[in-house]
């Protein structure tokens, strides 16, 4: 089951991303020789009446493509010249790039709204739970109700803030600063270690608020929580504050999957929005080979008043391509390590 769970997962989110950029395609005349889900070796294909794409299933569901007339330097010369991606609008060409990632933003808002609907809407703010007796919370004088609203020197706005300072900071005393009776109070807490793992002896509030307004507010408000998350996970790549080993690749992931379907097949479907969401923020970056990179040499052709050279832009797409595909080698095997 945690197989056909991952490739649902996987499948759904990669189908969401490609058909965003198919329909725009579509919709600006551009002409699209295959719509895959999956990479390597074809599985099965097929076509539509009266419709030039050829539809295909891959082996490996760990990603996707849209082959569309023009993307690349060389050229078909058997399709029309205002059939080819080059000879369409800035508008046209910007909007067909960017759709797979509106597409998995807008999914991701979706679900995170249907979990919202069926599970309750949780607190999001940093609300304290239970604190144990005689725990190091306890013994800080930290209490019931207390609201977090700082964590070593980081303002929680949300809970997903307060639950990614608390994780990069496992097992060292963290500082609180917190509102009781709406006065700021400084509480640190250093953990102990019991069983191999660090305790601080405190959690967090798990009020459930039922409701469609309630659910349409989290929706969105997890969704901009989760992109803040994902912004200061790239800066803490970036300074060291974290290194490879927190990220996660297909291997990673199956391992999530099993552990989310363990936990109710709601959990999986969240795990979808959640990936949709990733998908689609990581291709907004500006790296070659990614929807964010492409977009990123169609601004400098707007402020140039003229495209880079396609031969130029697409070895550096090919090189990006290629240290991904080492970035990838080197997360996947750090997932498999960690699988011992």
């Amino acid at each position: 089951m945690t197989i056909i769970y991952f490739i649902i997962v996987l499948s759904v989110t990669v189908f969401i991303h490609e058909l965003g950029h198919f329909l725009f395609a579509k919709k600006a005349g551009i002409y699209v020789y295959e719509f895959s889900i999956g990479m390597g070796p074809r599985l099965f294909k097929f076509n539509r009446k009266n419709d030039e794409t050829e539809y295909s299933i891959r082996l490996l569901p760990i990603g996707g493509f849209v082959q569309m007339a023009g993307e690349s330097v060389e050229e078909d010369e058997n399709i029309p010249e205002e059939k080819r991606m080059q000879s369409k609008t800035w508008m046209q060409r910007f909007l067909t790039i960017v759709a797979g990632v509106m597409f998995n933003f807008i999914f991701a808002i979706i679900i995170f709204f249907i979990v919202g609907l069926i599970n309750g809407v949780p607190q999001t703010k940093t609300i304290i739970g239970d604190v144990l007796v005689d725990s190091p919370a306890s013994n800080s004088g930290l209490q019931t109700n207390m609201e977090v609203i700082e964590i070593n020197g980081v303002k929680t706005r949300n809970l997903d803030r307060f639950m990614l300072e608390y994780q990069v900071n496992l097992g060292k005393q963290i500082d609180l600063v917190v509102l009781k009776d709406n006065q700021k109070q400084n509480i640190s807490i250093k953990p102990i270690l019991e069983d191999e793992q660090y305790k601080y002896g405190f959690g967090l509030d798990s009020t459930i608020e039922k409701g469609i307004l309630p659910s349409i507010k989290y929706a969105f408000t997890k969704f901009f929580s989760l992109i803040e998350q994902m912004v200061v996970i790239i800066f803490y790549l970036c300074t060291g504050t974290l290194s490879l080993n927190s990220l996660s690749g297909p291997v990673g992931i199956f391992n999530i999957v099993g552990e989310s379907a363990k936990a109710g097949f709601i959990n999986i479907i969240y795990l979808i929005g959640y990936l949709s969401l990733n998908v689609g923020f990581i291709n907004l970056l500006p790296i070659p080979a990614f929807d964010g990179g492409r977009i990123f040499f169609m601004i400098i052709e707007k402020i140039r008043r003229k495209p880079l050279a396609a031969k130029t832009e697409n070895i550096i797409h090919s090189v990006g391509f290629i240290l991904l595909m080492v970035l990838m080698a080197v997360i996947t095997y750090n997932d498999i390590i960690r699988l011992k």
